[in-house]
């Protein structure tokens, strides 16, 4: 699926103050001067036609702060560099207009050659991240990038049609809920995450998943990253050929529809998609190939800026409600019930979605509580991968035994 969305309309850019924190820019209406071919969702790439046909002479600030064009000529190499940049560029302020926080890789300067108003914000940014989400972001924009020379997305799309069979998630969790009169289970198989350490030490995946499916879990959720979490798509992958029933969610960090493709071959039947960390854009389009390749995406929010712009969205079936602060990391199970109160909950139950708790559930008092809320799902790690017995561990956490 080589697919872009066009942006024909033309634009020059004008300098805000330099003080400010991010790159803030206003855009004018400039015929037949300085185009902007393409305005590029995350994860997908220009063809080598859109490449070639680029063309993007360089941009001088004049002394009253506004941009022009210069008559000079640059190369083909660096008119694409400059042109990736602005569309970098651009993708950051859309997400800043948003409300997204999180910035999808560090600020850098413009490409040579390049001499504009987004120089004199650049410099003013910072190049260290504002929190620990921002850190592994940044790092996995790197590591997907370099996974992507190793295989490229055709090579994907060709193993799609021996990847195994895609299992209904959803219909998993509503399945679970009417036999039980619970919140469906999804239960993590997690090993170690960046606010609480090493979780299990003698930490096997399959046997951990084949506990939880005992216990009566209706879906797993597996977290592949590696760097912070200890986890691996060997591990996803190991857990569906090991024969585990429950369908799976593929837990990681989506910067690049690439990942979707990459978790689909490796067994996955959900992908996690995160609102601080893409723009709706990159979710309307990777929840249509989520559907395109039969995956559920469990889109999450934190805050009601975030529930409201997905809800704004076309074709959302699963929305995760983390109770974690993103800045701070601690856990408040009442911003689950905040979230579904009033306006909001009464268009989840309109559009028939189904809502995940996530975080700070230990109990059966915190079970009960975000069910009174209205959720019909939760989603347990670490109260859970910390018991000897993980089957033991889903009925203390229940109150009751939810297998039978």
């Amino acid at each position: 699926m080589e697919a872009v969305v066009p942006l024909r309309t033309t634009f020059t850019a004008t300098a805000t103050a330099a003080s400010t924190a991010r790159p803030r820019l206003s855009f004018q209406p400039l015929a037949k001067k300085f185009a902007i071919s393409r305005l590029i969702p995350t994860g997908i790439s220009m063809t080598d036609r859109a490449r070639s046909s680029l063309q993007c002479p360089p941009v001088r600030v004049q002394q009253d702060g506004s941009a022009v064009i210069s008559e000079d000529t640059i190369s083909e190499e660096d008119a694409l560099k400059i042109k990736e940049w602005e569309v970098e560029r651009l993708q950051d302020e859309i997400a800043a207009s948003q409300g997204i926080r999180i910035r999808r890789r560090p600020p850098t300067g413009p490409p040579l050659h390049y001499v504009g108003p987004f120089e004199f914000q650049v410099e003013n940014e910072g190049n260290t991240p504002c929190n620990i989400l921002e850190e592994i972001i940044w790092y996995k924009d790197k590591e997907v990038s370099q996974m992507k020379e190793r295989t490229p997305l055709s090579a994907l799309k060709k193993a799609i049609s021996s990847a195994p069979p895609a299992r209904d998630f959803l219909g998993a969790l509503r399945r679970s809920y009417s036999r039980t009169g619970l919140p469906g289970l999804i239960a993590e198989v997690k090993k170690a995450s960046p606010s609480r350490g090493v979780l299990r030490e003698d930490f096997n995946p399959v046997e951990i998943a084949k506990a939880y499916e005992k216990g009566g879990a209706a879906c797993l959720s597996v977290l592949t990253d590696e760097k912070y979490f200890q986890g691996s798509f060997e591990n996803l992958e190991a857990i569906r050929n090991a024969g585990v029933e429950c369908p799976l969610l593929c837990k990681e960090f989506v910067v690049d529809a690439w990942q979707i493709y990459y978790a689909r071959i490796k067994g996955a039947d959900a992908i996690l998609l995160i609102a601080a960390v893409l723009p709706d854009l990159d979710i309307m389009y990777m929840t249509k190939i989520c559907k395109l390749l039969g995956l559920t995406a469990l889109v999450e929010v934190h805050d009601e800026r975030e529930m409201d712009r997905v809800l704004g969205i076309d074709g959302i079936e699963l929305i995760g409600i983390n109770n974690r602060d993103l800045g701070t990391f601690k856990v408040d199970i009442s911003n689950t019930k905040k979230l579904l109160e009033g306006e909001r909950g009464e268009r989840i139950r309109e559009k028939g979605i189904i809502v995940v708790g996530e975080s700070g559930l230990f109990t059966p008092a915190d079970i009960a509580y975000v069910q009174e809320a209205g959720v019909k799902a939760v989603l347990v790690g670490e109260s859970l991968v910390k018991q000897p017995d993980p089957t033991k561990g889903i009925s203390e956490v229940f109150g009751k035994d939810i297998s039978c």
